[in-house]
């Protein structure tokens, strides 16, 4: 498996900018000094050149970005990844996955994509929780480690959808208090 890490340049940090004051802001955390966003790819089905290559013309923009090959926070940063469910369409990650695809002429590489933060400041750690909660969308994404050493296991399948016998039937007030349904009792 091949990974690097994407950051822009420092004149081209726009994101991590409005972020940055975003989070200060919103909640209300005077204490962060800086916030780094950075773009993390894995990829399975590569030879090394490939992956140069790839790195260069699809992952990044030379004249925008900086690549790095590992990533170590630095003392005083707390660093964390986001990615999408098992299960959830990551179009990042399949958009790099046909370009590589198109540029190899081989099978479509496996690829996986992660928003990676790394934030400084005097911040406790319920502060950082608080960011993670406002930063991490639990519908379709969760944390997962920076970078393991290893390759990732495959994903669990989710368990059997449970059939509603007797649906139409049914008392609305209890079916949607026992299933806990998104719907009205005229739904």
């Amino acid at each position: 498996m091949h990974r690097i890490f994407v950051e822009k340049l420092p004149d081209f940090q726009t994101e991590a900018r409005h972020l940055l004051h975003d989070l200060r802001e919103s909640l209300d955390l005077p204490a962060i000094s800086s916030l780094r966003v950075l773009q993390r790819y894995e990829i399975l089905g590569l030879s090394p050149a490939e992956f140069e290559e790839a790195s260069r013309l699809i992952l990044s923009e030379p004249q925008v970005d900086h690549l790095l090959q590992t990533l170590t926070p630095s003392p005083g940063e707390t660093a964390f990844a986001v990615e999408f469910l098992p299960g959830q369409f990551d179009q990042r990650a399949d958009s790099a996955a046909q370009c590589i695809q198109i540029l190899t002429g081989k099978d479509k590489p496996a690829v996986t994509s992660a928003r990676v933060y790394l934030i400084t400041g005097d911040l406790a750690e319920s502060d950082i929780e608080r960011i993670k909660a406002y930063l991490i969308n639990p519908v379709d994404s969760h944390e997962t480690p920076l970078a393991s050493n290893t390759d990732r296991p495959a994903p669990q399948a989710p368990p059997d959808v449970r059939i509603l016998n007797g649906f139409t039937t049914a008392d609305p007030a209890s079916i949607r208090s026992e299933f806990g349904l998104a719907m009205t009792a005229e739904d």
